[in-house]
């Protein structure tokens, strides 16, 4: 592999403004979360993510892209209370999202479709502060509440609660799906101090923190305002007001409060008294967080601190217990803006994050135990494009696409002939550069593999530019016209096939439209998309939760994430959230003497519409009468059914390139089918006969490969389960973001040149199998790249023993017979390894609750060593009370430790698991003997070959992964040449950020930095 490693692409993350799970903390749960649990992060430009905590895994799974002049300042979640359906059957209720940002609004966002749903404004200020009521509780048994003396019944919907910039509060309802203006709880006050916090202390009383040293406390119910709570003035020689920038309660009612003093506060539930005060931030404190039994509370500020408050017993009997600052640390590189808690039994996770981009994951009960977890900033979708023949590569953000050119290496260069001493052309230059009019982000972008056609959609249209040469080696772009049809259909995802005849859109609805590429003669011709286009369905799938109780994200699990076309271009497959995959197949041999249809498009618009109704009547319609475009037709794959559904969304969804040995084109004698008398509408129903192998990346982390004309996984899927992979890339927990395919027939290896830093490491994996075929796969994330040679099985993974000792696989017959008490359990059929166990039984009703990708652990980073935890800042705090330190308090970190249940194993049964996988690969169970009979002669025959894996973490963080050239051809053998692009957070421009007095911020001293010290 040769590499280009590029960091010129401008890709500027944003600032992290707000952070909402979607369910609250139920410490009487069991699981790590319900299903439909999700983290919603708001971003300073416009953007929301949504992330699946995933039982530890994090997966991105979507971003509603935001907009000029847009911004998420706060975040919350509500869900509709359940229903019953016509069958007496409860059916969950709703999941519903809603934003504020810098304008007097509140807006709900459609989770199916990316976009807003309805809005809720007034005549009320700017809008600064937002939260959703508690849920209610049926055993409270609250069925009415007085307002104004008069009796009302109560909802179980929640309401909305904001806080506005002229110092008024609106109470907003959400009853039956709806978002309403509800009653205005307080009118602005004369002083009109802005409401700068705002919380529920219960379901029927508001706490508010202001801009005027105050935090305010308002009954619901009839409006009233019961107590007002002052802070005082302001620090000497600061501002007089003392701003309240958090306010939180405690599962017992107790209030708590950050301002900009850096003091956390703690008053009375009932007498609204103050009972504390710690000042424990140098600077403001921004937000508070509180675990769900309320022992817990966390703050972070300005300062970049993440303080850790719990309650200490008192030295004395009868003597109240007070919070004292256990530990800080500083995980952030800014301001920590927001923070987000959610708790179960097993899982118990702080998440939080700022100006500087990163969201992080930090335990609370094991705190201290546990590392933290920094998720990456960028996007789960490279932002990148490329067009190998050409050397372009195209980058897109916000409203502003890019394109380079990418010269190949001075070793490519001297591969292909070019002398030494003579001048290399610059390795990049930026050819195109153009920003989108209108105020929508873009969604998706992709070019053609000829570099003629640049196709950009947002969610509100879609547009196409024609890319010409320039004398200068620049590139210009001019706008191409499309049917007002097509370019007001705003897009999720547009994708060019490989050969640059078909346009796969995904539209805000998650329909799949086909357009049809007409390429002209001549190259002074604009190439132009045909007016027709095909509506290809997917097949009808069941996504309901299994409680409940869990709520429902509605068609959001259907949302597509992944489309791929083969080598081919003649079998598309999407997949979704869900983990289904859908595909179609193009049918025909391509007759270009044919005139394209006339159907208009409005008419099939039309046609469509009217035919929703009846799904199983106009599928059967369109099947009986295609569309024919040039004598070819899509139609669904005849084997669509047989595959499975995944255990996971899929990250990875691509098809094998063909290679000499498996041609994409197969030669035909031309002949195509001419309408006559009796078959008006005739169509060709030849399969694609070229590359239909599909590999498949979970979000697990669980590979498959299927054969999609077969409707079944492969051979090398079924000897190669995911309880194969090298465990240091079972260990890896950034996900993976995309894949680079390095396939060739046959090849001879030669050595890596010098400016391949991936070459040099993959050498000793191309050695002996560079004599055949190469079929290897490059997988990246955002801080690791991996090899995987799919031409040879993975090692079979060695058997643990009690002792920690790793054992051959040949030992194991043996290690039966004479240890047969050194199973933990016996296995049924539901415990063959989970690659295995979910598809091949997938219909079955037992679940394999050890998932190949599960994580361990609360939710955050992985365990702390044993050797290092009584390092950093020790498992107990010695706490000095009084000016002369007299008295000396010892408590320990981990008093509110629980009991924990029994840890899952770490490895499956591998002695079952791998006897399956032998037979799988020609072998049998007695294998294992025959093997140490032999004294290891295969392992010694094993070494002569190639691993068939590699990994690296050199490359971060990785933007993407793209190929640049001819694929190898003239880069002396050595493979595929790339261009990793990297955005290192230190090339990120920043606002300044508040320096300590016992920190040095970067400064210079005789033009040397001195750099940051704390």
């Amino acid at each position: 592999m040769d590499v280009h490693r590029c960091r010129f692409v401008p890709y500027p993350p944003s600032a992290i403004n707000a952070l909402a799970f979607s369910h609250s903390s139920s410490l009487t749960t069991s699981s790590k979360g319900p299903p439909t649990l999700r983290l919603a992060i708001g971003k300073a430009n416009g953007d929301l993510e949504i992330w699946n905590p995933l039982r530890g895994a994090w997966h991105q799974e979507a971003i509603f892209r935001g907009g000029k002049d847009r911004s998420i300042e706060g975040l919350v979640w509500t869900q509709n209370p359940e229903e019953e359906d016509k069958n007496g059957f409860k059916v969950a209720g709703r999941l519903r999202l809603f934003s504020i940002g810098y304008s007097s609004s509140v807006t709900e966002w459609d989770l199916a479709t990316g976009r807003p749903l309805r809005h809720a404004s007034g005549n009320y200020g700017e809008l600064w502060c937002m939260a959703a009521q508690p849920r209610l509780q049926p055993a409270l048994n609250e069925d009415t509440m007085t307002i104004n003396g008069v009796e009302i019944g109560v909802t179980r919907y929640q309401s909305l609660v904001v806080g506005c910039a002229d110092g008024s509060i609106v109470l907003l309802s959400t009853a039956d799906g709806d978002l309403q203006f509800q009653r205005t709880l307080t009118r602005p006050p004369k002083k009109k101090a802005r409401v700068l916090s705002i919380a529920w202390q219960g379901r029927h009383f508001v706490i508010t923190g202001h801009a005027d040293s105050t935090i305010r406390v308002f009954d619901i119910r009839n409006g009233q305002q019961l107590r007002s709570m002052s802070l005082g003035a302001g620090p000497q020689g600061g501002p007089k007001e003392i701003l309240v920038w958090s306010v939180k309660c405690t599962a017992d009612g107790t209030i708590v409060t950050g301002d900009s003093t850096g003091t956390v506060s703690f008053w009375d539930a009932k007498t609204y008294s103050r009972l504390q005060r710690i000042t424990s931030h140098e600077a403001d404190i921004l937000d508070l967080a509180i675990s769900a039994n309320g022992e817990t509370v966390f703050s972070g500020g300005m300062d970049r601190r993440t303080t850790l408050y719990r309650p200490m017993a008192g030295s004395k009997p009868g003597e109240k217990r007070r919070w004292a600052e256990v530990a800080h640390q500083r995980l952030h590189s800014h301001d920590v803006k927001a923070m987000a808690v959610f708790e179960t039994k097993k899982t118990s996770i702080l998440a939080s994050g700022g100006l500087d981009t990163t969201p992080i994951i930090v335990p609370i009960r094991e705190f201290g135990r546990e590392h933290h977890r920094t998720l990456s900033s960028l996007p789960q979708q490279p932002p990148i494009r490329s067009v190998p023949k050409k050397g372009l590569l195209v980058s897109w953000w916000d409203r502003e696409v890019s394109i380079w050119r990418i010269l190949r290496s001075k070793n490519s260069h001297a591969a292909a002939g070019v002398l030494e001493g003579l001048p290399h052309p610059p390795e990049k230059k930026l050819v195109a550069k153009m920003l989108l009019r209108g105020e929508e982000s873009i969604t998706s972008a992709d070019v053609l593999q000829d570099g003629s056609l640049l196709v950009v959609s947002t969610l509100s249209e879609v547009k196409m530019f024609r890319l010409r040469e320039k004398l200068d080696a620049t590139m210009s772009l001019r706008k191409a016209d499309l049917p007002d049809e097509l370019a007001k259909v705003g897009a999720k995802s547009v994708q060019a096939s490989p050969d640059g005849r078909w346009l796969v859109i995904t539209t805000n609805n998650n329909k799949v439209q086909l357009l049809r590429v007409s390429k002209p003669e001549s190259p002074k011709e604009v190439p132009r998309f045909l007016p027709q286009f095909i509506n290809l369905r997917r097949l009808p799938r069941k996504t309901a939760p299994s409680n409940y109780l869990h709520g429902s994200l509605g068609a959001y699990d259907r949302s597509i994430s992944r489309t791929a076309f083969s080598a081919d271009s003649r079998i598309l497959v999407v997949g979704d959230l869900a983990g289904y995959l859908d595909t179609w197949v193009l049918e025909g041999k391509e007759d270009l003497s044919q005139d394209p249809p006339v159907t208009s498009l409005d008419h099939r618009r039309r046609s469509s519409s009217s035919s929703s109704s009846s799904s199983s009547s106009s599928v059967s319609d369109s099947e009986a009468h295609p569309t024919l475009i040039y004598a070819q037709h899509w139609r669904r794959n005849p084997t669509a059914r047989a595959i499975p559904k995944l255990p996971s969304a899929p990250l990875i969804v691509s098809f094998r390139p063909a290679t000499l040995s498996n041609p994409s084109n197969v030669l035909t004698n031309g002949t195509t089918l001419h309408p006559t008398r009796h078959t008006p509408h005739p169509h060709s129903h030849d399969l694609p006969r070229g590359e239909a192998r599909l590999f498949v990346l979970t979000a697990e982390h669980q590979i498959y490969e299927f054969d999609i004309l077969a409707g079944k996984i492969t051979d090398w899927s079924r000897r190669n389960p995911t309880s194969t992979l090298p465990p240091d890339f079972r260990a890896i927990r950034d996900r993976a973001m995309g894949c680079v395919w390095d396939v060739a027939a046959s090849f001879s290896p030669s050595p890596p040149s010098t400016s391949s830093t991936a070459a040099a490491g993959a050498a000793g994996a191309a050695g002996a199998a560079g004599r055949g075929a190469r079929e290897r796969i490059w997988l990246y994330g955002s801080a690791w790249l991996w090899m995987f040679d799919l031409s040879q099985d993975f090692p079979e993974r060695r058997q643990r023993q009690p002792n920690g000792d790793a054992t051959s696989e040949g030992d194991e017959a043996e290690q039966q017979q004479h240890a047969p008490e050194q199973k933990k359990r016996k296995r049924g059929k539901e415990d063959i390894p989970p690659p295995l166990a979910r598809i091949e039984d997938s219909p079955s009703k037992k679940k394999n609750k050890r998932s190949a990708g599960k994580e361990k652990g609360s939710g955050a980073g992985g365990a702390v060593p044993a050797h290092e935890l009584n390092a950093g800042i020790g498992r107990s705090m010695r706490k000095t009370v009084g000016p002369a330190g007299d008295e000396a308090r010892i408590f320990a970190l981990d008093h509110d430790r629980g009991a924990t249940d029994e840890e899952e194993d770490e490895d499956e049964d591998v002695a079952s698991s791998s006897a399956l996988i032998r037979l799988r690969r020609g072998g049998d169970q007695s294998a294992g003997a025959e093997h140490a009979a032999k004294g290891g002669e295969e392992e010694e025959e094993r070494k002569g070959k190639s691993k068939p894996y590699w990994g690296t973490y050199k490359y971060r963080p990785i933007l993407g992964i793209v190929p640049i050239g001819d694929g190898g051809k003239s880069s002396g053998g050595v493979g595929v040449e790339v261009a990793v692009v990297e955005r290192p957070m230190f090339e990120v421009d920043l606002p300044g950020r508040y320096v300590g007095d016992q920190e040095w911020e970067g400064r210079k001293d005789g033009g040397d930095y001195l750099g940051v010290l704390s």
